[in-house]
């Protein structure tokens, strides 16, 4: 069982508040902590309405996490590419890229497990294979690791910005200038925990964008990454008041309806790690999408 010592200096406010901001911790996981009697302050049990003062000394003890046990599953994967070093999978929406707690099974490493039957092993059991990620509802396509050395290599292509990651988004509103770049740092929200936004000291996140279509009250634009943080894409939107279309976080509660947000990873390139070949991968959009544009464009 690991151990936290924490002294409250300056800050003030409930306990939950204050440890969630100060540790790298989420505010439900604190209270989850708290709830179970693992926080300590001066000695005494507290709950999370407790008001924390200077001077506090707050003691934490965290509980082995469950160790998770993935099980390669029967699940239907679509494998565009594959050789002895690389697969390239064109993942579906609502499929969960890797388990985690609460999300053991029927995830994306499940699949893998079962289909490819050798993966790198630099992310460990869990991500086994994985690269790179992409959001839950957003479909499209991802590169696969096979082996170690090839996994080194297509992430430090991602890290140098030499790999080609493109995507079609729908987003509300109707841009009016053609091109864009997005720069603008990313980091946990202040607000909320769960979410993503732009902050000033937050990681350096570049998004361009070109606009494809224009619709009534709609855009349909294509983005290209330059780095790769979490919800970039649905983020750098939402900063420029453009959010995308059916975005259960980041969007506005009237939106097109679909399976999640209308956010599709349509291209890969990538240098092969062996043969050094450039390869490009292109994945055609899904068929709620493609309906939705259909629709849009018989409105217009």
């Amino acid at each position: 069982m690991d151990q936290i010592n924490f002294t409250v200096k300056e800050e003030t406010g409930r306990i939950d508040k204050v440890l969630s901001e100060q540790l790298s911790y989420s505010r439900s996981q604190v209270q989850i902590w708290l709830k179970e009697q693992q926080v300590t302050v001066n000695g005494e049990i507290v709950r999370s309405n407790y008001k924390v003062k200077s001077g506090d000394q707050i003691e934490i003890k965290i509980p082995e996490p469950e160790e998770l046990v993935i099980e390669a599953e029967n699940i239907p994967l679509t494998i565009v590419y594959e050789d002895q070093d690389v697969a390239v999978i064109d993942k579906p929406q609502g499929m969960v890229v890797h388990p985690a707690a609460g999300h053991s099974n029927g995830t994306l490493v499940n699949a893998l497990m079962y289909h490819i039957k050798d993966l790198s092993s630099i992310n460990g059991v869990i991500r086994p294979g994985i690269v790179h990620r992409i959001d839950k509802d957003t479909s499209g396509l991802l590169m696969i690791a096979k082996n170690d050395k090839a996994h080194k290599s297509l992430a430090e292509q991602l890290k140098e910005k030499t790999s080609i990651r493109k995507y079609l988004a729908l987003v509300h509103g109707e841009i009016g200038h053609d091109k864009g770049e997005i720069n603008a740092p990313i980091g946990r929200s202040k607000v909320d925990r769960k979410m993503q936004a732009v902050i000033e000291n937050g990681k350096p996140a570049v998004t361009h964008f070109e606009v494809i279509e224009r619709f009534k009250d709609y855009t349909l634009i294509e983005l290209q990454l330059e780095t790769g943080r979490t919800h970039q894409i649905r983020v750098h939107m939402k900063y420029i008041g453009h959010p995308v279309a059916g975005d259960p976080l980041y969007g506005p509660r009237r939106t097109l309806e679909g399976n999640g947000q209308f956010l599709h990873a349509k291209t890969l390139g990538f240098v092969h790690p062996s043969t050094g070949e450039y390869m490009e991968f292109e994945s055609p959009l899904p068929e709620v999408f493609k309906k939705t544009l259909e629709q849009l464009e018989d409105n217009h």
